[in-house]
């Protein structure tokens, strides 16, 4: 694993220790004491490479001014074996640091050592991770929410993956309990109204209103004509709800396939009864003495665990609530299936079930701290520079196979990645189908295809991209160069800072600014020169930033195409 960044963090750090040392020894300093030398990137380029506030951390234990200690430090530093250039003092106590080139040069061969696999890093040393996203209501089709969810899981998963910790995607189906006997509900009263009228059969209350309901049914009826009107209506309800179900399933399954979502597992809510695990969990919660009864009905006292209110658990009809199938769920996946972290990622209307989830988890035993909960905030579809609610193809509200329809997967999966979870996200429908540096995914793909034809071009005149050890680096003097080195030499700590935070925006981040600083390059740095040697160094600067964007794309699911 290559990791510029750290290494030169990791460089300064004992820099900064040694001259610690020096200082005291010389009674410039008393003995202090320090946990970690925070150390940072500036976002201002006139700031250094990178930058401390180690002399902060230390005033009160050194009664002295931050600025003091900060000369005192770079005093009695000794850089002779490293790549640090320079070092000043700047503001009120800031040391910052400046790197010589030969610590940037140093990424071309790491980027031509390690390829496709150049970025990832073991943080997670295989730590067994469940990341659960989508998990759509399988009773109708999936809307704008789950195409962001979708998004989001799928490229978190990959950034974790990267990362170096063991992952497993997960779609969890809600077959069982309350919205499955509404779902047979609707079903039923449609059959019957399609066969004999609206005034034959009154349609439930809370049923499943949508018109996917009615072509379930229509369906059905093409397939078995009146046969069900005189069975019984449990029995008729089971053969809908088998019939419908499948199909939803099914088509949730092709609609992620198409969406470039693989789950490793598609587990079903129903097999947590069938192994009696629910009946297991509210068992357990009983003997604990975490529940108690009220009006016929069993209640968990979350409110001992940190949520607001207590919560059913098993209804005054003895049926139990989906709240204790979730539980047996979490159950599952950490004391039966021994994940050692789970994280979840839940739209924003279940932000009021993050603290019952986690004060469930502390009473069935799990640790809550690893169970991650996302909150997801909503889409504002934008179609026209006006908000899109309904589909253009079929009138009724847009669905992830209707979003897939009017953009592409490259676009959809990218602009759902450009904001963070937790805000709210304005999709641009003409933006994300527009050839224009207006619409990022094109500004990156175009970058990744201009390389790939200046590459194809050359190579075609006999000119190819050479070995690391064949060229010379030190060529690469211009800011535009040197911008672009420190941008590939930071994908390591961007992965690292993506997987820490649960943040896959970052890396949309990352390769928006890697594109840019490309077409800056191009627009200032000719690659074709007379100078044979810098036509090299620079064709393969070019060629490792080809690298890095399509393995930044490949981690977000979107393609990289060689030419446009």
């Amino acid at each position: 694993m290559i990791n510029l960044i750290e290494t030169a963090k990791n460089q300064i750090s004992k820099t900064i220790e040694k001259a610690i040392e020096e200082a005291v020894t010389a009674g410039q300093l008393p003995q202090v004491h320090i946990d970690e030398i925070v150390i940072e990137i500036p976002r201002e380029k006139q700031h250094g490479d990178f930058a401390t506030n180690v002399a902060m951390q230390i005033t009160r234990q050194a009664r002295k001014a931050p600025k003091i200690i900060a000369e005192a430090l770079i005093g009695n530093m000794e850089l002779g074996d490293t790549f640090i250039e320079k070092v000043e003092v700047a503001g009120p106590g800031f040391i910052n640091f400046y790197m010589k080139k030969d610590w940037l040069y140093q990424v071309i061969s790491a980027i031509e050592q390690r390829g496709a696999d150049y970025g990832k890093i073991n943080i997670g040393n295989g730590q067994k991770v469940m990341v659960e996203f989508v998990s759509a209501n399988p009773t109708g089709p999936m809307h704008m929410g789950n195409a962001r969810g979708g998004a989001l899981g799928d490229c978190l998963a990959s950034v974790l993956d990267w990362a170096g910790y063991d992952v497993t995607r997960e779609f969890y189906i809600n077959d069982a309990g309350n919205q499955i006997e509404k779902f047979g509900k609707s079903l039923e009263a449609r059959y019957v109204q399609l066969l004999k009228g609206e005034d034959a059969f009154s349609f439930p209350e809370d049923g499943y209103h949508g018109e996917d309901i009615k072509d379930h049914m229509r369906d059905f009826i093409a397939l078995e004509g009146d046969k069900y009107l005189d069975v019984e209506s449990e029995e008729r309800k089971k053969v809908f709800v088998e019939f419908a179900l499948k199909r939803n399933i099914d088509k949730l399954k092709s609609d992620l396939k198409a969406y470039g979502i693989e789950y490793d597992v598609w587990f079903h809510e129903s097999w947590l009864y069938e192994s009696n695990e629910v009946q297991e969990t509210i068992d357990y919660l009983i003997q604990k003495g975490y529940t108690y009864e009220k009006e016929d009905a069993v209640w968990f006292k979350a409110s001992e665990f940190g949520a607001e209110k207590d919560e059913v658990l098993v209804r005054n009809n003895g049926i139990p609530t989906y709240f204790a199938a979730d539980i047996a769920y979490h159950r599952n996946k950490f004391v039966k299936r021994g994940f050692e972290r789970v994280i979840d990622i839940w739209g924003a209307d279940h932000h009021g079930h993050v603290a019952r989830m986690k004060g469930a988890m502390k009473a069935i035993g799990c640790d809550p701290d690893k169970l991650d909960i996302i909150i997801m905030q909503l889409v504002r579809l934008l179609r026209n520079g006006e908000v899109a609610r309904m589909s253009k193809r079929t009138g009724r509200s847009v669905t992830l196979s209707d979003l897939l329809e009017e953009t592409s997967v490259d676009a959809a999966r990218f602009f759902f990645n450009m904001r963070q979870s937790g805000s709210h996200l304005d999709f641009d429908l003409d933006l994300a189908v527009s050839q224009s540096n207006e619409n990022p995914v094109f500004y990156v793909q175009y970058a990744h295809a201009r390389i790939c034809s200046i590459v194809r071009l050359l190579a075609e005149e006999g000119i190819n991209v050479q070995p690391a050890d064949k060229i010379d680096v030190s060529l690469l003097v211009q800011p535009e160069e040197l911008e672009l080195l420190k941008k590939l030499a930071e994908l390591p700590e961007e992965i690292k800072g993506a997987a820490l935070s649960m943040e896959p925006s970052r890396m949309t981040r990352y390769v928006l600014d890697l594109a840019a600083l490309f077409h800056s390059f191009y627009n200032a740095c000719r690659v074709k020169v007379e100078d044979e040697q810098l036509m090299a160094a620079r064709l393969k600067l070019i060629d490792c930033v080809r690298i890095v964007i399509k393995n930044v794309l490949s981690m977000l699911g979107i393609s990289a195409p060689e030419k446009m």
